[in-house]
């Protein structure tokens, strides 16, 4: 006999449970987890190929442990008071109408209750996470901050404690002020659903708080209290960056009541404090709320009333003399922040008569004056130097120095870069965009102060292969702004499917290999794993079947060199320009990187955006306004190259002593290269940047007043003129790089500019000031000529007359022969370019130079170099060169010679070999006609020889326009009117011709 009991029968319609379920669930979890790792591993693959794997592991580690302790505080305050407000609840709930009420919303939330204290809390811990983890940068500079040796005037600490302490304190507080107020809404809420605080009812129902919710709340209260008092007190030290209506930093007012105020309000907000511990222990909630009153009092009466009546009553009667201590403060401090301390200022009394032979002195500037604006003549070097369609130059190309037969030059030069839009449809497959067309080739370099026949560019370095006096050097740019998003190079030994460059051997072209097996460029794509990665983050299966992805091929993305500083220098605001230069054999991409701050005491705070933009930015993708933030400190403190053929990045610490920088070779000790390790060839093509002077510029045209009482009244402000080369857009003219010799120094320098014109809405357009860099930092490695960043800043009398760029531009227009051969040249399908307007201070006085290019209206139009203004005061030259220009100014003999001397736009054979502009031999620039089809040839003779008569008829049209012989003037307005018919004719005969 058995006493087991029977087994229980199975209900019905009870199943076991598949497998089926789980799997789909283990299936999403790895789908999921395949495609974080799609972007996030191989970030890890790319940053560690470019050995910068420290920069990502630092940031996301940093990032990784705000988001923990954020989510942490958030998540555990929050339910910490959602769990001790329930805990705590009275077993029995006051018997009012009110609670009575709330029984159905308990009664609702019970399901739900253990959810909600788990769900609500981690949402808050995930928002709040994710905001801490924003900050690394701050923690970072907190732990890692450094002494400036400078104090501030007003504490006297030093500015090391404003620049990496008080921001990090400053987080944190706000930080737990967060964490507390969202605890105590939810411990308030809790306590007052389950019966622990109840708002209704008289006495005689009872305490309105159990003593555990009045603890629990007083606690918080407590903690909020002392967080406000935090808070008011660092105010005292953050009054020291804010704006004022006249200056930046704290003023009178700012001084002698609110930081004195702010003090007060932290004494009551402690008070407070303990007035919220003394209820937790004794129960009686009037102290706190007599406390809360009178600090509500206190913030309206000593920090709003008290200030005011100081401002109104001792500062405002007497306002230039309480201000002016705390205006030099911000003088002084301004001019620190933006390395303005040392500008060079002397006087200058510009003579603005002509007179012959004024230039004599200036002879190297003037043979130095550039002729090719390189925002213009973009696409004449696609014309002459594209050689195909899928090869691109940017629309705003560079200038740099090159020595050329021994000799330093002005150069225009440009990259020949990869542009898949430029390939027919027919083209274009993922084969060829992916594998084939990986690269561009070589670069393109013309003489920026002289011309070749009929105006265009003279080119010392060009075509394909390249020819010129560069020397040898890669040509081959894997890496550049307008790079293809990911390529795939690298073959087996033996075979290389790469287009090189275009030949004319049977083939038509010429391949080549990327030699992975000794190159590193990017991430290995070999591996079936890295395949899927890959495929999955760019959504490209072909990646994972194709045949020409092998086991040595390697992946190129993030190839803008932009793009990959900003990837491994993520504490850096890169500059609005990159620029090539060819050094040690290789193109190297230059950035020049900034490290900035706006927390530096009394210093003027600038938007980076409105400094940063003119009508350069404004009319070109190429150049580009810094991002949209305030800063009130900058330095130039790093240099970054970019290798064009294999991608690798290099950032030297260009400015150790920026304490900023210093704080960050503490973050990052493996990223900086000293500057000691920059070669002599590097050196000579850095130059000082464009964005940082024009920043400086910017503040010169109010901090170029170092006298309090005269910044005060403000009579004295400058501002920087605008473009008048580009009317429709309302923004300043952009600096220029050029070669000039300021008044102090012995010889000429390649510097960067900008002019200054008085500021005010009705003043009149004439120079006040003229600025000067020293932008060439030598050719010795590891050690930047001593000169370099030397700003020097010409005043001119505060009666001038010297007319500014605006006023210029009008005069040029209203001269009835300028007026007229314009008119002339931009008859018929023509169109008249004026190029970018120079201002140099020569020969005692400031000249004027702007080129005026002629293009074609529509079809193929790329602009020639056909006459050069020139203004000196009221005098006006108009020349075909610039020394036929410069002489007609200065009485027939300016004294020197221009870089154009010998030439002649309207002769199609190159300069004389004895001129500053020879062309050297078997460059590709020998005959403009270089690479076109001879079937071309035909019609580009006769569109040379329709230009030519075009340019002898509009010369006899103005000769006859002088001398007042009409009838002349008909006959060559005849000629003219054949010539440009001829010229169209002759031009749709090239373009049907493919030339």
């Amino acid at each position: 006999m058995t006493f087991a009991s029977p087994p229980r029968p199975r209900p019905a319609g009870r199943r076991r449970r598949g497998a089926l379920a789980p799997t789909l669930v283990v299936l999403g979890v790895l789908v999921v987890l395949v495609l974080v790792l799609a972007q996030v591993w191989t970030e890890v693959l790319w940053f560690d190929q470019l050995g910068y794997l420290q920069v990502i592991g630092t940031e996301w580690g940093t990032r990784a442990v705000l988001f923990v302790l954020g989510f942490g505080l958030m998540a555990g305050a929050v339910a910490a008071s959602l769990s001790f407000g329930y805990r705590s609840r009275p077993v029995y709930a006051p018997s009012t109408p009110e609670q009575a009420n709330l029984d159905q919303y308990r009664e609702a939330i019970e399901p739900l209750r253990r959810l909600v204290m788990i769900v609500g809390p981690a949402v808050l811990g995930l928002f709040a996470g994710a905001a801490a983890s924003q900050q690394w940068s701050t923690v970072q500079l907190w732990m890692h901050g450094q002494t400036v040796g400078e104090k501030d005037p007003q504490y006297g600490i030093d500015l090391g404690f404003y620049l990496f302490t008080l921001p990090g304190i400053r987080f944190v507080v706000s930080f737990l002020m967060a964490v507390t107020i969202l605890a105590g809404i939810a411990g308030l809420a809790t306590q007052y659903l389950y019966g622990g605080l109840r708002v209704g009812g008289g006495r005689g129902n009872g305490p309105r708080t159990t003593r555990a919710a009045r603890v629990h709340l007083s606690v918080i209260g407590a903690v909020l209290m002392l967080l406000i008092a935090a808070n008011y007190w660092l105010d005292r030290y953050s009054i020291l960056t804010k704006a004022g209506e006249k200056f930046h930093g704290a003023a009178f007012t700012d001084v002698h009541a609110v930081i004195p105020s702010k003090a007060i309000l932290a004494g009551i907000a402690i008070f407070v404090a303990v007035m919220f511990v003394v209820t937790a222990v004794r129960g009686n909630w009037r102290l706190p709320a007599i406390g809360v009153g009178l600090m509500v009092i206190a913030a309206i009466a000593v920090g709003g009333i008290y200030p005011a009546v100081v401002q109104r009553f001792q500062v405002q009667p007497n306002q230039q003399d309480r201000e002016a201590p705390y205006i030099q403060r911000n003088i002084d401090a301004t001019l620190a922040a933006y390395g303005l301390e040392d500008v060079q200022t002397s006087d200058y009394d510009a003579n603005v008569t002509a007179e012959a032979g004024a230039l004599r002195s200036d002879a190297e500037t003037t043979a130095s004056i550039r002729l090719l604006d390189p925002q213009v003549v973009s696409p004449s070097f696609k014309q002459l130097q594209q050689i195909r369609g899928f090869y691109h130059f940017p629309d705003s190309l560079s200038v740099d120095r090159y020595e050329v037969e021994g000799e330093s030059r002005d150069t225009v030069i440009a990259v020949r870069e990869l542009d898949l839009e430029g390939l027919d449809s027919a083209q274009r497959n993922w084969t060829n965009d992916t594998t084939v067309y990986t690269h561009g080739f070589g670069v393109v370099a013309a003489y920026g102060n002289t011309t070749a026949g009929r105006g265009a560019p003279d080119f010392w370095e060009g075509g394909i292969p390249s020819q010129g006096q560069m020397g040898e050097y890669e040509p081959r740019i894997y890496f550049s702004p307008q790079a293809p998003a990911y390529s795939i190079v690298g073959a087996p030994s033996g075979n290389g499917w790469e287009f090189d460059y275009p030949s004319d051997d049977a083939q038509g072209q010429q391949l080549t290999r990327f030699p992975t097996q000794d190159v590193s460029a990017g991430p290995s794509i070999g591996n079936p794993w890295n395949k899927l990665l890959y495929a999955l983050k760019f959504g490209d299966e072909q990646l994972v079947f194709s045949n020409r992805v092998t086991d040595v091929s390697q992946i190129l993305y993030d190839r803008n060199p932009r793009d990959r500083v900003a990837k491994v220098a993520p504490y850096l605001t890169l500059d609005g320009r990159v620029y090539p230069a060819v050094v040690e054999g290789r193109v190297k991409w230059i950035i020049d990187g900034y490290t900035t701050s706006d927390q530096y005491p009394y210093s003027a705070g600038r938007s980076l955006e409105s400094a940063t933009r003119d009508a350069l930015t404004e009319t070109t993708e190429t150049i580009q306004a810094l991002q949209p933030k305030t800063v009130n400190y900058i330095r130039n403190s790093v240099k970054a190259t970019v290798d064009a053929y294999d991608g690798s990045v290099d950032l030297y610490a260009w400015d150790p002593s920026d304490p900023v920088l210093e704080a960050w070779s503490e973050v990052f000790p493996t990223s900086l290269k000293p500057l000691s390790e920059i070669s002599g060839p590097l050196m000579s093509h850095l130059r000082y940047p464009e964005d940082l002077f024009k920043v400086q510029r910017a503040l010169l045209t109010r901090y170029h007043v170092e006298d309090a009482n005269q910044f005060f009244s403000g009579n004295d402000f400058w501002a920087n003129p605008l473009d008048p080369t580009h009317p429709n857009v309302n923004v300043p003219q952009p600096p220029y790089y050029l070669t000039l010799r300021m008044p102090d120094q012995d010889e000429a320098r390649f510097a960067l500019m900008s002019t200054f014109i008085p500021g005010g809405s009705g003043a009149r357009e004439v120079l006040t000031g003229y600025l000067a860099v020293d932008a060439e930092a030598g050719s010795e490695a590891g050690k930047p000529s001593e000169d370099y960043g030397k700003l020097r800043l010409l005043e001119l009398p505060r009666d001038s007359t010297v007319p500014g760029p605006g006023q210029v531009n009008n005069n040029f227009n209203a001269d009835p022969t300028v007026s007229n051969e314009l008119n002339i040249l931009a008859r018929g399908d023509s169109q008249v370019v004026r190029g970018n307007l120079l201002t140099l201070p020569v020969g005692g006085g400031l000249l004027y130079v702007q080129p005026v290019y002629v293009q074609a209206a529509s079809g193929t139009a790329f602009p020639l170099l056909q006459r050069v203004l020139v203004a000196w005061g009221t005098s006006i030259g108009f020349a075909s060169t610039l020394d036929g220009a410069l002489d007609q100014v200065f009485g027939g003999d300016s004294g020197a010679e221009a870089g154009d001397a010998g030439t002649n736009p309207d002769d199609g054979a190159t300069p004389p070999a004895e001129t500053p502009g020879e062309q050297p031999t078997g460059t590709p620039t020998e005959s403009p006609t270089d690479g076109v089809p001879p079937d071309a040839a035909a019609a580009r003779a006769s569109l040379d020889l329709a230009l030519q008569q075009a340019r002898q008829a509009l010369e006899d049209s103005q000769a006859a326009l002088q001398t007042g012989d009409f009838t002349k003037y008909g006959e060559a307005q005849d000629r003219l009117s054949r010539a440009v018919q001829d010229a169209i004719k002759a031009e749709a005969d090239l373009e049907a011709a493919g030339g």
